[in-house]
């Protein structure tokens, strides 16, 4: 794991262990408003993943596992064994992995505008594809440059090769596993994460809630933030009960 210091983060309130997960390429501010109006009720510790904000660049590409088995390292590193977690978009990738593999240590989710379900393609997507390897196989450095999304072009070759272990993998058999209490608020206009996506997690994690925002988009945490924070304060609880009866066991 890269040194404790190479990892950008803040820690703020006291109370319950409540974690941020911010989205790809974003970071820690992101949860500007989440952050003030939740920790007063919460001890809030909110990070940079590692190649994104102002924690270190990642030297070799890592996949959603490995960010997952880095902040269960970095929570080990600051005594936080048990926590609540908020995610959204990407670092709700992370939380599944976690929630799937420690639902005893995450009781709580709040999983905003969560990726993890592949994305509905048309045959468009398949013609682009295919022109892409035929390009690549001539032309490699004009088809990194000419094709692929926005986002993807402005990567690091390292990032690059991280991106694609990220998005290609179908995180739907994580949900299965998931015992822990969740709760999925989608923006009603999420084109990122449209609303199947939200469904489709929501039937696949047993007891789980969803929300939609209405006239929100991917960002609704951002755009309604004390609509949003009204919803995170009613769904995590004030104290932690037993263990059985938060897992439903």
């Amino acid at each position: 794991m890269p040194e404790r210091e190479a990892v950008s983060l803040l820690q703020r309130g006291e109370g319950e262990d409540l974690v941020f997960l911010h989205g790809y390429l974003a970071c820690k501010e992101s949860f500007y408003y989440q952050i003030e109006a939740l920790s007063a009720r919460f001890r809030v510790t909110a990070f940079d993943f590692w190649g994104m904000g102002r924690s270190a660049p990642l030297r070799e590409a890592w996949s959603v596992s490995d960010y997952a088995a880095h902040t269960l390292a970095l929570l080990d590193e600051l005594g936080i064994s048990r926590a609540f977690l908020l995610a959204h978009s990407f670092g709700g990738r992370v939380a599944l992995k976690l929630l799937a593999r420690e639902p005893q240590r995450f009781p709580y989710a709040l999983l905003t505008g969560c990726a993890g379900i592949p994305p509905r393609r048309g045959a468009g997507y398949a013609v682009r594809v295919k022109a892409y390897r035929a390009v690549r196989r001539v032309a490699p450095r004009f088809a990194e440059k000419h094709f692929g999304s926005a986002e993807y072009r402005t990567l690091s070759p390292v990032m690059k090769e991280s991106y694609k272990k990220i998005v290609n993998e179908d995180l739907t058999p994580c949900l299965s596993r998931i015992r822990s209490r969740v709760l999925y608020v989608f923006g009603e206009r999420d084109t990122a994460t449209p609303p199947y996506m939200a469904r489709i997690l929501h039937t696949g994690t047993a007891g789980s809630e969803l929300i939609f925002l209405r006239g929100c988009t991917h960002y609704c945490f951002c755009e309604q933030p004390a609509r949003f924070n009204a919803v995170a304060l009613e769904f995590f609880p004030r104290r932690s009960t037993s263990r059985e009866e938060e897992l439903d066991v």
